[in-house]
């Protein structure tokens, strides 16, 4: 009987702890949560930082300037897929998050880290390559910024904070 209680607390606890790690994981299946925000890191267990230099993917906008209120189209482009992201517009000046973004792709979702619409997260886990979107600058003035995005390839590979070239803003005297 003691072979027979063993083995069963062992079935148990594999089932428990492999019920948590799916939970955990599912959790992050439909976008990053509020708690990257700032930094704009996964969250996952055991993930693995990639240099931003060595990564696949670019952002980039064809514009080199806008001004208040203009709307900017922004192009993620990767050589390989990936699972999930997150895209904000960031002040040079400060590092802060700012606009809005008003056109999303599919298989993404808004996420409101400071303001509603500030950032741009997956909805699912399906597997994305390129990927466009339209940022809104707010209409007041704030300067120069740059777009960040973090990519999760896998539940255990990411690359976080990959910039684009500054966008400056134009008709500052």
């Amino acid at each position: 009987m003691e072979d027979g209680g063993r083995a069963h607390t062992a079935v148990v606890g594999w089932a428990c702890t492999t019920l948590c790690l799916v939970s955990y994981a599912a959790a992050f299946s439909q976008g990053a949560s509020l708690s990257a925000c700032s930094d704009m890191m996964p969250r996952h267990l055991r993930v693995q930082l990639h240099s931003s230099n060595s990564n696949y993917i670019t952002v980039h906008t064809n514009m080199s300037f806008y001004l208040p209120g203009d709307k900017v189209p922004v192009t993620v482009r990767s050589t390989r897929d990936y699972m999930g992201f997150m895209l904000q517009a960031r002040k040079v000046s400060n590092n802060e998050i700012a606009g809005t973004f008003i056109f999303l792709p599919p298989g993404s979702k808004l996420l409101t880290c400071f303001e509603d619409g500030d950032t741009v997260t997956h909805s699912d886990k399906s597997l994305k390559r390129n990927l466009s979107f339209v940022w809104k600058a707010p209409d007041q003035p704030i300067g120069d910024i740059k777009f960040f995005i973090s990519i999760v390839q896998s539940y255990f590979v990411y690359w976080a904070k990959i910039e684009s070239a500054v966008v400056a803003q134009g008709g500052q005297n």
